[in-house]
Formats: C-alpha cells, structure tokens, sequence
C-alpha cells in the first residue's frame, strides 16, 4: 500500500476476526518497528509480543476492561527503556526520549498493520503497574502503549481532524484552543 493511502486508511479498530496472522506479516511489522527511528539512534525501548490467551486477557483486564483487547491474536506493549540513553542524554533522555523513542516505534507498528490489511488500535489508558508486571517489565522499564493486532471485522468511517489553519501554526502559536 502506498504511504499516503495508508494514512488515509488507518483506523483505531477495536473489533476483531478471530482468524490468526500470518508469520510472514507479522514479522515484516517487527522489522518496520526495528527501523523506527529514535534519539541518537539507541532505541531506548523494548517491544514485548504477547500471543498467550490468558496474559492477553489479563493485558485486557489491566487497560481499564477494554475487552476488545482479548480478540486480537497478537498484542505488542512497548516499554520505555531510560536505561538505554540515560548515559548519552542525562535525564532529558530517561524521562522524555526514552518515551518518545517507544511511541515512534508503536505509531511505526500501527501504520505498518495498516499497510498489511491488519487493524490495531493504540491504548495508553491502562495501570502502569498491572502491565508492567504482566510482561515483566521492572523498574526503571515503564510501559508506554499497548497495540493488539488483529484482522478487522469492523471498519470505521474516517473521523473528523482539526484544519490544518488551526493546527499548523507559522513561525510560532498563535491562539491556542
């Protein structure tokens, strides 16, 4: 799929297939997130890829009951690593590009299900702690999203988006609303 077709037809899909993804694809999605780009190219971030029936469901149970969750035949969380650039950007590095570096790479992983014909649908709303556990991610490792991937069984309308008069802002803000 070409880029701009993908982003038009990117959707956040919360209705899922029961029908399992195919190796070959969900690999070409793991490469896509390996080539994401991150500060100083040090990928502070680490990617947990969880098929098992019962942690996906507690994955569910832990993101507030988003029980669509439990559909999905493969679920990625992405967990900001500090320890990995802390030493080359001091605490910018741990408390900032660490996060930034394993959302770059989520939104490289949704954007290249889309190119496969797969749904996902990023969720940020969950207990930090209860996710952190169910991957074994201790502290300082902290969960920064959630992406269940699946085959779509619904297919949302596109939904409405800011003007761009009123989001891009030339030179510097104006009138922030």
């Amino acid at each position: 799929m070409e880029f701009f077709e993908v982003l038009k037809q990117r959707r956040s899909v919360r209705a899922y297939e029961r029908k399992p993804i195919e190796e070959e694809k969900l690999q070409q999605i793991l490469e896509a997130i390996n080539s994401a780009p991150s500060a100083g190219n040090l990928q502070a971030y680490e990617v947990v890829l969880v098929r098992d029936r019962e942690r996906i469901r507690q994955l569910a149970r832990a993101s507030h009951d988003q029980t669509f969750i439990e559909d999905a035949p493969v679920v990625l969380v992405f967990v900001a690593n500090p320890l990995r650039n802390s030493s080359t950007y001091g605490r910018r590095g741990e408390h900032l590009y660490c996060m930034q570096d394993a959302t770059i790479a989520c939104t490289v992983a949704h954007l290249a299900a889309t190119a496969l014909g797969l749904s996902s649908c990023w969720i940020g709303a969950f207990d930090d702690e209860a996710v952190a556990k169910i991957v074994g991610a201790e502290p300082p490792l902290q969960p920064a999203a959630i992406l269940p991937i699946a085959y779509p069984a619904e297919h949302p309308a596109p939904r409405s988006r800011r003007p761009l008069e009123d989001l891009i802002h030339e030179e510097r803000l104006r009138r922030v609303r």
